[in-house]
């Protein structure tokens, strides 16, 4: 039994049993006329495009099943897999193939075209016996972009081509197969386009390694999907920190040379306190590995984790000459700054030397910080946090008013923007209105991570210190029975939502919850 397949026996309890359906997701809408067409048609399904359609829309590739057009950053997407193409990274036909996806949502279709010629290309180089079983995504993303432009003819040969490939392969869909080489390029598709997709990227690596368990491109997309979601609070993987130690040990068995599992596998030793054998493995990287960012830029967060800020920008700025327009580097580099920066701040700047540090510290981090302004929620929130603590409160208000308006993101993420952005305006802002508003929005976010548990903190919190000065604070009394409410305790959030409407006889929302709770309970005691 092979090392993968018995870890894909112990999978978490908790892992959803749900499986990845088989069918396409709906169809980005790229900027086209062609998506202007009137409703005005009595048979729509009746004409030749619409019967196209139905048959691309039976596809598995980037245009079927990718992240929409408003849910993602494509300008980051973009500037990522033109640097993996630029340095020539493994695997180099995948990114061609996403980004075509990316320029077809822009509305380049040539060059959409252009970027799946160069996929082919690189597919009969690398993987001349397996050109057929790899073309499957990328001749299904021929086919949606020619239909974008209107050329119907050529987005029907590359279906021919399709069925022919997949006949053989397969007894379910006319023009797709669901084999390995599909879910694995659709996990790390979905893996590249964001946090959100996580889990459903992790799914895929499964399915395909059901199929090819000792292939190491699958079991390293699975190992890395599975470290980004133990870092993510809440999440099943969180639980259980050790599962993607467990594959990237795997993928070191297969090959012993993966500079970018060692450096992985040093920062889950790291955070396990194994810290001998975490600095062999970025040592050991290092020395194979020494001009790709990915790895440089892990090799320096272990690094800064363990102090060592110098080394730490070292290894940033070498690897941000290499991919300079790289959020997750100039987001590194700026923690690194900032924490210097802080140590500065903790000690009175008596001499102009330490003035001068002081200013180009902040130049610094701000420049970098504004590198990443617009990319993920943790530079973002990070950056507010050095306006706040640098006394540029405006600023900071700024950001947190813009991410407390994002939709659609990872649940965890909101509950850390609501508890930060409530921290910020009790603190700095001296608005406990909205602060409770906020710790409210993330505490009753259906999630249970670390940063719910801490709105719930600070709601007790600010209640306690406000009945202690007035027991007969309504608001206070009315958050208590909230509270009380959420973790199941009816009868003492009874208790405080009558004491809260003896006080504020007139508040419809507590003579509503404590009619619902009355129902409640009579409803058990009649069971």
């Amino acid at each position: 039994m092979s090392c993968f397949y018995r870890m894909a026996l112990e999978r978490s309890p908790r892992m959803k049993a749900s499986r990845i359906s088989l069918s396409t997701s709906s169809t980005p809408t790229p900027g086209s006329a062609r998506h202007g067409r009137s409703n005005s048609r009595k048979c729509p399904s009746d004409t030749p495009e619409d019967i196209l359609k139905g048959k691309l829309d039976q596809l598995q590739c980037h245009l079927t099943w990718s992240p929409q057009k408003g849910s993602i950053n494509l300008d980051d997407i973009m500037y990522r897999l033109q640097d993996s193409i630029s340095l020539g990274v493994k695997y180099k036909a995948r990114s061609y193939n996403h980004l075509a996806f990316v320029n077809c949502l822009q509305g380049n279709y040539e060059e959409a075209i252009q970027n799946l010629k160069e996929a082919e290309k690189v597919m009969k180089e690398n993987h001349k016996d397996e050109f057929e079983r790899r073309s499957i995504v990328t001749y299904g993303n021929y086919a949606w972009v020619h239909y974008h432009m209107g050329q119907l003819t050529e987005a029907q040969s590359y279906l021919d081509k399709l069925e022919m490939i997949c006949k053989p392969l397969t007894d379910g869909p006319r023009y797709t197969a669901m084999i390995p080489e599909v879910y694995g390029e659709k996990g790390w598709s979905l893996m590249t386009s964001g946090a959100k997709y996580y889990e459903e990227a992790r799914e895929c690596f499964e399915e395909a390694l059901k199929k090819d368990p000792e292939n190491t491109e699958w079991i390293m997309g699975c190992a890395t999907v599975l470290f980004r979601l133990e870092a993510f609070s809440g999440t099943p993987e969180n639980l259980a920190q050790n599962q993607s130690v467990k594959y990237l040990q795997c993928v070191l068995k297969l090959d012993p040379d993966n500079s970018m599992a060692m450096v992985l596998l040093a920062l889950k030793f790291q955070s396990f306190n194994e810290k001998e054998n975490a600095a062999k493995l970025v040592e050991q990287a290092l020395q194979k590995t020494s001009d790709l960012p990915y790895v440089l830029r892990y090799a320096a967060k272990f690094y800064r984790q363990g102090g060592n800020m110098e080394k730490a920008v070292k290894l940033l700025k070498q690897a941000l000459e290499l991919t300079p327009r790289s959020c997750f580097l100039n987001h590194q580099i700026a923690i690194c700054y900032k924490s210097k920066l802080m140590q500065l701040l903790h000690k009175p700047c008596k001499n102009v030397p330490d003035l001068q540090l002081k200013t180009e510290l902040i130049n610094q981090c701000r420049y970098h910080f504004e590198q990443c302004l617009h990319s993920a929620i943790k530079p973002q929130l990070d950056f507010a946090k050095f306006w706040t603590r640098i006394g540029e409160i405006s600023k900071s208000e700024e950001i947190y008013s813009h991410l407390v308006k994002l939709v659609d993101i990872r649940p965890e993420n909101m509950q850390k923007i609501c508890l930060e952005a409530g921290l910020f305006e009790l603190h700095h802002k001296n608005s406990e209105s909205n602060a409770i508003s906020l710790f409210l929005k993330g505490l009753k976010i259906d999630y249970n991570s670390r940063e719910q548990e801490k709105c719930h903190r600070c709601l007790e919190w600010w209640a306690d210190m406000k009945l202690c000065t007035n027991p007969c604070d309504s608001k206070a009394l009315g958050i208590k029975g909230l509270l009380y409410q959420l973790v199941g305790n009816k009868s003492k959030a009874i208790e405080y939502f009558k004491r809260a409407l003896e006080i504020d006889g007139d508040n419809e929302d507590y003579r509503r919850t404590l009619y619902e709770l009355g129902l409640s309970i009579k409803g058990q005691n009649d069971a």
